[in-house]
């Protein structure tokens, strides 16, 4: 079988066990960016983790396999591919306490930077927000059968992402960048038009 099939050449694709939808449809849209932050992850482990964090993104890229199916399929019942419940969550809720056991409390916002390592989870975390969003869109213009475990699933994946980087900066000895509130502005820093 060739890797094209030139099928999708007008902007199109087939659904799993359903029609062919435009390459921008909201279902397309939500799996593809569950398809993005897999790829993140992955470009993440290829960096380098340590073996515990290592271990459990390696085991969380499956899992969102496992829900690109599930948004990649209109009757996900019916062909058996909702492969994601509160079991899951629930690995990720106690991943996060552990994790951020061993933190220090957040006290004020930090940016997405530190180590390269810390930045790569950041990154992650953002496009797991923007899949977590374009699925909450799939479910409301479409009332798409998608399981509530899965909306669930990558909130707290995101929430997770964030610990993680945490985890990633303080394992390596490198300060959380803090936000700094930049200075408004006084009306007379600001110069007048020459008109």
């Amino acid at each position: 079988m060739k890797i094209y099939t030139k099928t999708g050449d007008m902007g199109s694709t087939g659904l799993f066990g359903g029609p062919r939808v435009s390459k921008d449809d909201d279902r397309i849209e939500a799996y593809g960016t569950v398809d993005e932050l897999n790829a993140a992850l992955g470009m993440t482990r290829a960096a380098g983790l340590p073996p515990d964090i290592e271990a459990l993104v390696s085991q969380i890229q499956s899992e969102l396999f496992s829900i690109g199916a599930e948004l990649a399929t209109p009757d996900p019942d019916a062909h058996q591919v909702r492969l994601i419940g509160l079991t899951h969550v629930g690995r990720l809720e106690r991943e996060i306490d552990a994790f951020e056991s061993t933190l220090e409390p957040l006290r004020h916002f930090i940016l997405p930077a530190g180590s390269a390592t810390a930045a790569s989870l950041h990154l992650a975390r953002a496009i797991c927000r923007r899949a977590e969003r374009r699925v909450v869109t799939l479910v409301r213009r479409h009332e798409a059968s998608v399981s509530e475990e899965v909306l669930v699933y990558l909130n707290r994946l995101g929430d997770l992402l964030f610990v993680l980087s945490r985890v990633a900066n303080a394992r390596e000895g490198i300060d959380e960048v803090k936000w700094v509130k930049p200075a408004a502005e006084l009306a007379s820093d600001v110069p007048l038009s020459s008109d």
